[in-house]
């Protein structure tokens, strides 16, 4: 039994809310490796927590999840046409699925 086993116990969502913490999967070349081992990452919004971001994979995608981790992302500071600005920070939620489940991201939901 793992360590987050009591992730998500408690916590009800409705659809739409699903949706919403649910924003974009996130494909990179890392993303790609890490999905052979049956984790899927996600972008979030910063104040979600893990057994809501649990729960709304299990419910949007029909799938067992096994644990979540989260990173909080800090925001680049970038220069355009000679004034500073900043990027919005962002949450990655990387979810790691049961043995013999699987998210397929290029569907869409």
């Amino acid at each position: 039994m793992s360590k987050h086993s009591h992730l998500g116990k408690n916590v009800k969502l409705r659809h739409e809310r699903m949706y919403q913490i649910i924003r974009t999967p996130i494909i990179t070349e890392k993303t790609t490796i890490i999905s052979e081992h049956n984790q899927v990452t996600f972008k979030v919004p910063l104040e979600v927590t893990k057994p809501e971001i649990k729960v709304a994979v299990e419910g949007l995608f029909e799938v067992k999840v096994k644990s979540v981790n989260t990173i909080v992302q800090k925001g680049k500071v970038k220069r355009f046409r000679g004034h500073l600005g900043k990027r919005s920070d962002f949450k990655k939620a990387i979810v790691t699925l049961v043995d013999g489940d699987s998210i397929d991201i290029t569907t869409g939901v």
